[in-house]
């Protein structure tokens, strides 16, 4: 369909589902079926940015945005973690996620010494000390030191919002938002005030509390 090559049928079969099934290419908003990732995306600008639903996972965001959102949820992860359930694309992947799990760090930083899991950890690290900011978002050209930093700033474009509370189902679009809103169920308050001992449950609120003191 599209001429792309492929090594393993296994990654063939994956790149088909992912990019050319029929509900992958049937536009949102008027049910046309198009016969490439490409054109469904050239052809979704023509509804000028609809909101959409995400069917699988029921996230609301724009009719552009939907597309790439999509493809998280067409990627094939066979191979699993035993040890928390987390999945992954390929064993490698699988191989550099077990070490967060035994605590195994064998890339240091010359710099500063601190360690990582990964070389790109450390590399991605490194560039905190050079200032540079190698990464780049295609939609507003903020620059970025790690393609972690990169990929979190991208949500805001798309809406995504992966993280989800168990209590109560408000969604976040990044891991610590969650935890710091977790705090309000839990009555967790480890934002101590040094000057009075009043805690508080997000950072932001002990900085504005601190305004009274300057």
């Amino acid at each position: 369909t599209c001429g792309k090559s492929f090594n393993q049928k296994s990654s063939l079969m994956t790149h088909q589902k992912a990019t050319h099934s029929e509900d992958t290419l049937a536009c949102v908003a008027c049910g046309i079926v198009m016969p490439c990732v490409d054109s469904l995306r050239k052809h979704l600008h023509t509804h000028a940015n609809i909101p959409c639903t995400c069917e699988p996972c029921g996230l609301q965001l724009s009719s552009t945005n939907l597309l790439a959102h999509q493809q998280h949820h067409s990627v094939d992860r066979p191979h699993n973690c035993s040890i928390c359930g987390k999945s992954f694309t390929s064993s490698s992947y699988l191989k550099i996620h077990l070490k967060s799990h035994s605590g195994e760090k064998p890339f240091s930083c010359d710099i500063c010494g601190h360690r990582f899991t990964q070389h790109s950890s450390l590399k991605s690290h490194q560039a905190i000390h050079t200032g540079e900011k190698p990464f780049i978002c295609p939609t507003c050209g903020k620059g970025f030191n790690n393609a972690g930093n990169l990929s979190r700033h991208k949500r805001i474009h798309t809406g995504e919002k992966p993280y989800s509370c168990d209590t109560c189902g408000r969604r976040f679009n990044q891991g610590n938002s969650l935890k710091a809103h977790q705090q309000i169920h839990t009555g967790e308050k480890p934002y101590m005030c040094d000057k009075c001992g009043k805690s508080f449950s997000y950072l932001r609120n002990l900085k504005d509390h601190k305004c009274f003191y300057v």
